[in-house]
Order: structure tokens, then sequence, then C-alpha cells
């Protein structure tokens, strides 16, 4: 059976093109209209043909064929966290049409889209479902939870995946079965940046969520810098980090020293290998991060796409 060929749509850091090679998949091209997650991407994974363009632009009629279509478009119109509805939600809300786009000009077997699971509240879901299905795709909706993957993060996210109809059935993504993992394990024994939890000019808001957090969990723990949720009550290192964020949230707070998490930090609780090269800058290192896909759920997915076009390939030789 011959290797299925992928692109990966809105790429950014390279979670969807990690899983997706760690599954035997074959990247062959990525693009994001971001400078900076284009150079971390091709640092990652020489081998990809990158493109840097703004996708709702592009013309997929002129792109080589393949058989997985993987896409992450932009999140922030369509998440709760997002704050006040402003104009610029509805402008990352329609980067999700060209996903519509590039299955029209191409066809692939499978898509898989990956969002926050508000992306089905949108309006206009249902016209963009519908097109998909127009064009012969079987779709359906799965919530995965990262930390049942094996990875020490709870991260809820959504994803579509398409079959075309010349492919076979609808398919169902299994939910993962790992043990949960814990925050301690990303520790970074060796961090410098502490600070003392008084001292001058902290919040009271921060220092409410560290006392909260003392009461429930004694000395050391972890605490929402900012944010609801666990913000108020802390978060215990036996737990999965909560969801990593493209902005510095979580600090760890040990007796009377608190500091922030770093990057490396992060990208354990991502499941990136240690290995994988990130910005020196430490802001757009953690946007990247927080905007990624979780390599191992995609691993899962892709996994999953093999073993149904696996299944349609046994009935046709037979």
């Amino acid at each position: 059976m011959r290797t299925l060929t992928c692109v990966d749509l809105f790429a950014g850091m390279g979670g969807t093109s990690l899983g997706a090679s760690q599954a035997g998949l074959k990247v062959l091209l990525s693009a994001n209209h971001w400078p900076v997650a284009v150079a971390t991407h091709r640092l990652n994974h020489p081998d990809v043909d990158h493109v840097t363009q703004d996708l709702q632009q592009a013309d997929f009629y002129t792109w080589p064929d393949f058989d997985v279509l993987l896409a992450s478009p932009a999140c922030q119109g369509h998440s709760r966290a997002r704050g006040k509805e402003q104009p610029r939600h509805d402008a990352t809300r329609s980067t999700a049409w060209a996903v519509v786009s590039a299955a029209e000009a191409k066809r692939p077997s499978y898509l898989v889209v990956e969002n926050v699971a508000d992306f089905t509240r949108w309006q206009l879901y249902p016209q963009w479902r519908w097109c998909l299905e127009a064009l012969g795709y079987a779709l359906t909706e799965q919530v995965l939870n990262a930390a049942d993957f094996g990875v020490p993060q709870e991260r809820r996210r959504l994803f579509i995946v398409g079959v075309h109809k010349d492919a076979g059935p609808a398919l169902d993504i299994p939910q993962g079965t790992a043990s949960h993992v814990a925050a301690s394990t990303i520790l970074d024994d060796a961090a410098t940046n502490w600070s003392a939890v008084n001292r001058p000019g902290r919040s009271a808001a921060t220092l409410r969520r560290i006392e909260n957090g003392r009461r429930r969990f004694g000395g050391r723990f972890l605490a929402p810098f900012f944010g609801s949720g666990s913000g108020t009550t802390g978060r215990s290192l036996d737990r999965p980090l909560g969801t990593v964020t493209t902005k510095d949230r979580y600090c760890l707070v040990d007796g009377d020293r608190m500091r922030m998490l770093n990057a490396g930090e992060y990208r354990r609780a991502m499941g990136f290998p240690t290995t994988y090269r990130m910005p020196c800058v430490h802001k757009l290192a953690v946007r990247l991060l927080g905007n990624a896909v979780v390599p191992a759920v995609m691993k899962h997915i892709c996994e999953q796409l093999k073993a149904h076009h696996a299944g349609l390939s046994l009935r046709v030789a037979g």
C-alpha cells in the first residue's frame, strides 16, 4: 500500500506535521501567513515545501495533489475566551473557508480540521459544513482531550474528520485511553526566574489566587496568573497542566517564591520533543505553542486514516 500524502494548512509551529509524520504520512507542503511560524516549521521540517501566504487568497489548483488535507484555521474568533466581540473576529472566522476552497480544488480522500469546540457555534458553521458535504465528504465531529493521549495537559479540541464518498464510509475517531500524566513531569528544576510571592506591586487578584491554592494544595502548586476556572483555586501538580494558551498563563508557587513557566516547560506540556526548535524570543515561542496542535493527538487521528485507507485498499484488492 502506498504512503498517504498530506498538506498542512495554517501549519503554525508544526504539531500537525509532526503527528502526521509520526503516523507514517508524507507531508508534502505546509502553509501559513505568518513568517515566524513558517520559519519555525521549516527549521523542524526541512524536507517539506513551505508557503507563506494568506490562505484565503491561495490558488489551490496550482498545488500538488495529495490524499489528506490537514487544517487548523484560526480559533480566536470562535473561542469563548476571546472577550468582547470585535470586527477582527470575523476575519479570523473566515479563514475556515480556505478549507472549502482547498477541498474543492484538490478533492483529497480525507480532511481533518482542528479548532476549539465552539467552532460549531459559529453562525455560518451549518453552511460551512454543507459546502464540504456538497463536495462529497461525510463528516464526523470528535472532541479529544490531549491528556487522554499521555500528554501532560488538559487540552480539549474539536477534530472534524471528512471522508470523501469515493474513499469509503465516514470515520469516527476513538477517544484516547492513556493514563493522565502529572504536570510535575514538565517542570524545569534548573529554572532560575524566581521572585518573592509578596514582592511590592504584586496584584491583589494574584495574591488571592495563591492564598486559595495554598489552602487547597499546600506549599507547592500551579496557579494561572490570569483568567478564570482554576485561576481562583490553583492546580495540583499531580494533575495535567491546564490548557496552554498563547500568552504566559501559569506560574509555579513554591513556598514564599513563585515563577512563570518557561517555553521549554510549555513545549513538554504540548508533547513536543525537547529537540524541537522554537524561536529564541520567549513571547513568540509561547504564542506558537499556544496555537499548536498536540502531535500525539494528530498522530492518533492519522493512524485511523491509514487504517481506514488500508481497509478500503483491501476491499478493492479483494
